[in-house]
């Protein structure tokens, strides 16, 4: 597990909505990465926040959708970005020192301490809509939507399309791809089962593929077990889905260099 999965759990453990398999991954995870336990910290100090002073009030409807539907079109930023470290304050003149004075410690500058992760601000922000339109218990239900990958939250969208298709396919090293797509909606989604993690010399790539021509729709990394990837841009009616094995951050000539190791039609 790495720190952002772990990130998400705990989320999900300050707000008591994880499932036991969840809540059991966490507990492993903490005791395993003890350094990860400000995470904890900060995600309960919020959770805390959320419980103070606030009536429980069933949310909107429309809601959940609306947010949904605006995290799926929003592009997630590195987690691991971290700002540059400021320039060093000048030192004082020897003279500051030389009559028994004392030099006071500079202030830690806030771009040297470690950078807050893009999901701490998703958290923030679903606090603040917390407690600007009054969800109260609805808190429980909107945060962990927040913090869900973009990738899971596409396929939601899809699974309740009225046009909601997919199609399954077996992988080379054993286990399958499911391709899942709405027309309506413009969005695909490819589900792997077995998928083998690749070096950090290549990098998995996503493909529609209109007729002859090949479009990239973004890069992604296999996970051991199953993988969910978010196919990048928009889907045309008849587009088969393709995946290669491509040098790391991608096909250099913007084609595929190998034969695809997946090919999916939709029509």
């Amino acid at each position: 597990m790495n720190e952002q999965e772990f990130a998400e759990l705990a989320a999900g453990h300050s707000l008591g909505s994880l499932s036991v398999q969840d809540e059991q991954r966490y507990e492993a995870a903490l005791a395993a990465h003890p350094e990860w336990a400000p995470i904890v910290a900060d995600d309960a100090d919020t959770a805390a926040l959320l419980a103070e002073g606030v009536p429980a009030v069933a949310p909107p409807p429309s809601l959940r959708d609306a947010l949904l539907a605006r995290i799926a079109v929003t592009p997630q930023e590195p987690a691991d970005t971290v700002p540059a470290a400021a320039p060093p304050a000048p030192a004082d003149p020897p003279s500051a020192l030389a009559d028994g004075g004392h030099q006071e410690p500079a202030p830690q500058s806030s771009a040297a301490a470690p950078a807050r992760r893009p999901r701490r601000l998703l958290f923030a922000l679903a606090a603040c809509l917390v407690l600007v339109v009054g969800l109260g218990a609805g808190a429980a239900v909107v945060i962990p939507q927040l913090l869900r990958p973009a990738a899971v939250v596409a396929l939601d969208r899809i699974e309740n399309a009225p046009d909601a298709a997919q199609k399954t396919v077996s992988l080379p090293s054993g286990g399958h791809a499911t391709a899942h797509w709405s027309a309506s909606i413009g969005t695909a989604v490819l589900v792997s089962d077995g998928l083998e993690p690749l070096d950090s010399a290549r990098t998995y790539e996503l493909w529609f593929v209109r007729g002859d021509t090949p479009v990239s729709a973004g890069v992604f990394a296999a996970e051991p077990g199953t993988t969910t990837a978010q196919l990048r841009g928009s889907m045309h009616a008849g587009d088969a889905i393709a995946v290669t094995v491509e040098p790391a951050g991608g096909s250099p000539t913007g084609k595929p260099t190998t034969q695809p190791i997946v090919v999916i039609p939709t029509s």
